[in-house]
């Protein structure tokens, strides 16, 4: 279509005797693969196709660390993309970075494009929000965690199809029937430290770590030395034990074990729905995150997954004005309808979740709204999100510690105890970088 229409504007402009249209040429570098990879390339082409001033060109750099650390690589040597997409948890490395971002209020404006943060959805708004109200990236791909479940699974091993395990002792007891039915992996989690210690924070309504989880400043320091924390990875390493929770690995790599089957319950990302709509073979279920019933306030929240599109500093007005025309784009009602029906992911602007409501898609897909109505509870201090700097390393702590936990050779509270030691480390390292 881009190149049809080129040569059309080509030959229009030879016809007039006049230069040839020259587009602003926009770079985008992403971190989707497979269906969402397809999705990214399918916006840039409908953009491109809306208007014939600027051509986004998306690029997939890599994982989410990959494409971040070669941005501040081409970044340093000049070359930087004018669009890249941050996962949440680089999001206070990003904000430290201020002579490398150029603020997406400040893009909007200079576009001359109307830009209201409070048509967003306030909970994805706010985690990319700085304390003097300035909106600094653009929500993109944000999801949330949610329980996913294999419905056909449910049904050979006696349990209701229609009904998911709210709380994590329904979780344990729907995993010893699907064991006892021959299923090898019950369940499993991507993302350990978003989906059992971050969301499972909030949607308790207890700090994953101090100041507001960040949002106060960077003296923030981890908070998951509690009973309640305790108490969740001792019976999560004891499902393990019992061959009812299995680890898959780090990230999202837990994810291809579901759609395959191989597992037959996953807490994750709502991001995943794309690629389970796509490649599994089974009847699908999508379920609130599982709480503990006796715990004060829960559920409340969960938190921001996903990720952001931050604009790079050093690039000409035309550029700037190209990517506030895109982000407009992308922010108008139907096509972030269209992109949150075919992710999975959080429907960016509360037009866009109004108008697939009304298109009867919740409906017609049962379980495709859990993520929004998780997000769309009111938040409190504890559960608004959680901003860190250093964040990606202290994920990796965390898989460190509670991989010894999965193992059974580590017991919860020395690893919770060795996350906060380790965490806070990192955490004191970013304070005096950021002073």
């Amino acid at each position: 279509m881009q190149f049809k229409y080129l040569a059309l504007a080509g030959a229009a402009a030879l016809s007039l005797a006049a230069p040839a249209h020259a587009q602003t040429e926009i770079q985008w570098w992403h971190s989707m693969g497979g269906a969402l990879g397809e999705w990214v390339n399918d916006l840039a082409k409908e953009f491109n196709a809306s208007q014939k001033d600027y051509r986004i060109v998306p690029t997939f750099k890599g994982s989410y660390d990959e494409s971040m650390t070669a941005a501040i690589a081409a970044f340093r040597a000049g070359n930087a993309p004018a669009i890249l997409q941050v996962f949440e948890v680089g999001t206070a490395t990003m904000m430290a970075s201020k002579g490398a971002i150029k603020p997406v209020a400040e893009v909007m404006k200079e576009a001359g494009v109307n830009f209201d943060p409070k048509a967003y959805v306030p909970a994805v708004a706010g985690y990319y929000t700085a304390s003097n109200g300035q909106m600094l990236s653009f929500p993109f791909n944000s999801s949330t965690t949610v329980f996913h479940y294999n419905k056909d699974a449910f049904k050979a091993a006696g349990l209701d199809p229609e009904k998911a395990p709210k709380t994590w002792p329904e979780v344990a007891a729907a995993a010893a029937k699907l064991k006892a039915a021959g299923h090898k992996c019950p369940f499993t989690t991507s993302w350990v430290s978003w989906t059992q210690l971050e969301s499972f924070s909030a949607w308790h309504n207890v700090l994953f770590s101090t100041l507001n989880n960040g949002f106060g400043g960077t003296g923030t320091r981890l908070a998951v030395e509690t009973p309640l924390h305790e108490r969740h990875i001792q019976n999560l390493a004891n499902m393990a034990q019992q061959g009812l929770f299995v680890y898959k690995g780090r990230g999202n790599s837990a994810d291809a074990t579901f759609v395959s089957g191989e597992c037959a319950m996953m807490t994750g990302s709502s991001g995943l729905y794309a690629n389970v709509k796509r490649n599994s073979k089974f009847a699908y279920g999508i379920s609130t995150l599982p709480y503990y019933p006796d715990v004060p306030g829960a559920p409340q929240n969960t938190v921001i997954g996903g990720a952001s599109l931050w604009v790079m500093s050093g690039k000409k007005p035309a550029e700037y004005k190209g990517v506030g025309q895109f982000f407009a784009y992308l922010s108008r009602p139907e096509v972030a309808s269209e992109s949150h029906k075919r992710t999975g992911y959080l429907p960016v602007t509360i037009a866009a979740y109004e108008l697939t409501e009304k298109s009867g898609f919740y409906k017609q897909n049962p379980g495709t709204d859990v993520a929004v109505q998780q997000m769309i509870r009111k938040t409190t201090d504890k559960s608004r999100g959680v901003r860190l700097g250093n964040f990606v390393q202290i994920r990796t702590i965390v898989d460190e510690e509670l991989e010894g936990v999965w193992a059974g050779k580590k017991q919860a509270k020395p690893a919770l105890q060795a996350i906060v030691k380790r965490g806070n480390e990192q955490l004191e390292r970013f304070q005096a970088a950021n002073r």
